[in-house]
């Protein structure tokens, strides 16, 4: 086992003060288990760990159920069958696969505050997989966490004020598959918006990089790897532009920073953005930039 920052300390698997917890009978998991609304998604452990000084784990064999651990402050690490322990900090929420052997523990200088829960059913294991929430650290997006924490903690509650309610475990495991469907959706989401982030990146490093040619719309969607249906459809959805428009725009602050900084004439200027006729450019510049070349250049700057 690899070194970490708390263990020569006491080890505590809980006794943390204002802890809640609750761990479900083997009776009751087997009537959950065999009933139609649960039999597929049920909640077996659940609790919160606060300011959880010295907390460790460790399942060399693993466990029967999918442990889901979300850290709101402090720091812990969580070590998956013999790997480099992660760096679980607030905001992350990390899955533990069924049966992976596992430990984890709170960090000795900034114990973490945790909330966990142990899922059952095949579709614990069928929710982790379509999400790709297993066996990594998931930051979760800003816009869900307060939802996703009170969500979590109302399930906590319930099950605290009625253990041993059918009703009120058909309510949480109901609650747990919204839950983590929302968390999915917003995932992909921020993924998909990551995906077309770098596609438009790509494509304004292309145009940047030849402005002082003429790049084609299907030269420019090559260099991207797009369609130029959907690069058209990305630009216009971004930045209100086509991307042979958006281009001209470039063109023209390129050359107005050439107007402020250098002594070029107009002719030398439309030329090193790859206009070759000077008055074309000086009617794009004026309908672009509010002056003729000539004008601009006059304007105080600074």
């Amino acid at each position: 086992m690899k070194g970490n920052d708390s263990m020569n300390a006491t080890k505590k698997m809980e006794g943390f003060r204002e802890q809640r917890l609750f761990v479900l009978p083997e009776y009751m998991q087997r009537e959950l288990a065999g009933t139609e609304l649960t039999r597929q998604l049920f909640v077996s452990d659940i609790g919160f760990f606060p300011h959880a000084k010295y907390h460790y784990r460790e399942r060399p064999e693993g466990t029967d159920a999918h442990i889901f651990i979300y850290c709101i402050d402090g720091h812990g690490h969580v070590e998956l069958d013999g790997g480099e322990p992660l760096d679980t900090g607030p905001g992350s929420l990390i899955v533990i696969p069924a049966y992976l052997p596992h430990r984890y523990w709170a960090s000795e200088h900034e114990p973490w505050s945790i909330y966990w829960f142990h899922l059952k059913g095949d579709h614990a294991r069928e929710l982790t997989q379509i999400y790709g929430l297993e066996s990594k650290l998931v930051p979760l997006p800003r816009t869900i966490v307060s939802e996703f924490v009170a969500n979590i903690d109302q399930s906590l509650a319930i099950i605290l004020d009625r253990p041993y309610s059918i009703h009120a475990h058909v309510y949480v495991s109901q609650t747990i598959r919204w839950v983590l469907s929302g968390v999915g959706q917003e995932l992909m989401h921020a993924n998909q918006d990551h995906k077309r982030d770098q596609y438009l990146e790509k494509a304004m490093r292309y145009m940047n990089e030849h402005v002082g040619t003429t790049v084609r719309l299907p030269e420019l969607a090559r260099s991207t790897g797009l369609s130029t249906q959907h690069l058209i459809y990305l630009f216009k959805k971004e930045t209100g532009f086509s991307p042979i428009d958006y281009f001209l725009r470039m063109k023209m602050q390129h050359a107005a920073s050439m107007l402020d900084l250098t002594d070029l004439n107009v002719r030398e200027i439309a030329a090193a953005v790859g206009l070759a006729d000077p008055y074309y450019f000086s009617r794009i510049f004026k309908k672009l930039m509010g002056h003729s070349p000539t004008e601009y250049r006059k304007i105080p700057k600074g």
